[in-house]
């Protein structure tokens, strides 16, 4: 029997391995200027041409935005992190979740359905493992900071 008491420190450092694996391939797609992931569908040259920000820089955002997740991620179980108040770190998680869990969903839902996007059915097994590890992350911080805990 699993007990969801007892915080976890180890789905933190699988999820910041996932956000730096992210970062690492946007940084990539960047210095290529171009939109997308590498294993992920392509992005064809209108939806490239029609994009609102200049591709390499919204490569590089990308980038910035994965490393930055994957130091949250780290916070939630270092004595450094958790120095950082309690209903912030909650509301960052919360306002992290919005984009995994939309990003994640669109993974799933097309690696499993098909919308037309292009992801494949292994892309849907990340999704949701990013999600999961996500959400245990958020889990394990908040049972490990609760008022009263260890």
């Amino acid at each position: 029997m699993v007990d969801l008491e007892r915080p976890r420190r180890w789905p933190a450092y699988a999820l910041a391995v996932l956000f730096l694996g992210y970062a690492v391939g946007k940084a990539a797609f960047a210095l290529q200027d171009r939109l997308g992931l590498p294993g992920g569908p392509p992005v064809s040259a209108a939806e490239s041409e029609s994009y609102f920000l200049d591709a390499a820089a919204a490569q590089w955002l990308a980038a910035a935005s994965g490393v930055f997740a994957a130091c949250v991620a780290i916070a939630t179980v270092t004595a450094l992190g958790r120095r950082v108040p309690r209903g912030l770190m909650l509301l960052v998680l919360a306002g992290m979740l919005l984009a995994v869990g939309y990003g994640a969903g669109v993974m799933m839902v097309d690696g499993f359905v098909g919308i037309g996007v292009g992801w494949r059915w292994y892309h849907g097994v990340l999704g949701a493992v990013a999600l999961v590890l996500f959400l245990e992350t958020t889990r394990s911080y908040a049972t490990a900071t609760r008022r009263g805990a260890g």
